[in-house]
């Protein structure tokens, strides 16, 4: 069983930026694709991007393409989304997740962590 805990979370101002960790408990943390979902209050989960197991690839939406970037270290069983230019909208908690499959869907994921809150301010 795999667990994951975010942490890096945080209040920032509008423009700012946070790198946000999750490690991973396993030893198999690199046959796993890496997700990248957030949640805002009164809204849908949303997801904001994916590296694949090696790390050789990596997908973000539009909507943070440009400005998230997703990395990991497999050594370290981490993973790692850095956050610049941030903005009031992307004020959420934020979830990583682990999957065997390469996917934007949530409902690929089996492992969740926790969930670290990022709130920007305007």
């Amino acid at each position: 069983q795999m667990q994951l805990v975010e942490s890096g979370g945080g209040l920032v101002q509008a423009g700012g930026s946070l790198r946000l960790s999750c490690v991973a408990s396993g030893r198999t943390f690199n046959s796993y694709a890496l997700g990248w979902f957030r949640q805002a209050p009164g809204k849908e989960r949303e997801f904001v991007g994916v590296i694949s197991g090696s790390g050789g690839s990596t997908y973000n939406p539009a909507a943070v393409k440009g400005r998230f970037t997703i990395s990991r270290d497999n050594a370290k069983n981490t993973g790692y989304l850095q956050m610049n230019s941030l903005k009031p909208e992307d004020t959420a908690v934020y979830y990583c997740a682990a999957a065997y499959r390469y996917s934007i869907a949530s409902r690929a994921y089996d492992h969740w962590g926790q969930g670290t809150q990022v709130t920007v301010s305007s």
